[in-house]
């Protein structure tokens, strides 16, 4: 995983989960890695996926069995949803707006890559193997 200097570590890793978690790679009960396992896969310190862990717990995204470890919690993918949407819509959309606007791109080209990309995007989502179809 390559890390953007935009944002903090441990909120990227929380995007990576919550991204399985819309693509269905992480289900509802589904057992993540641990806080180990995650930080070897992804070459961090081991506290940063703990914060990363703690933070998903306090959005009600995922939930630790003492003992066991952590879990896909129920309506994670809703919880996922709601937390992501409105930042998106409030602070990225418009940013977007803005280029096009000011790059002069016609509305019309811009769907038609939209298109083009949602069918490159599922395509490749169908054929991943890890993905697992609602």
């Amino acid at each position: 995983m390559e890390f953007k200097d935009k944002h903090s570590i441990y909120i990227q890793i929380a995007d990576r989960v919550c991204e399985k978690i819309l693509l269905g790679i992480f289900r509802e009960e589904d057992k993540i890695p641990s806080t180990r396992e995650m930080a070897i896969e992804l070459e961090v310190n081991p506290n940063t996926v703990i914060r990363t862990y703690e933070y998903l717990e306090q959005k009600e995204i995922i939930y630790n069995r003492r003992g066991i470890g952590y879990f896909i919690a129920a309506n994670a993918r809703q919880k996922v949803m709601e937390t992501l949407q409105n930042p998106f819509l409030e602070n990225t959309l418009p940013d977007i707006f803005k280029t096009i606007l000011l790059l002069e791109i016609d509305f019309k080209e811009v769907t038609a890559r939209f298109e083009k990309f949602r069918e490159n995007f599922q395509n490749e989502t169908n054929n991943n193997n890890s993905f697992r179809p609602e």
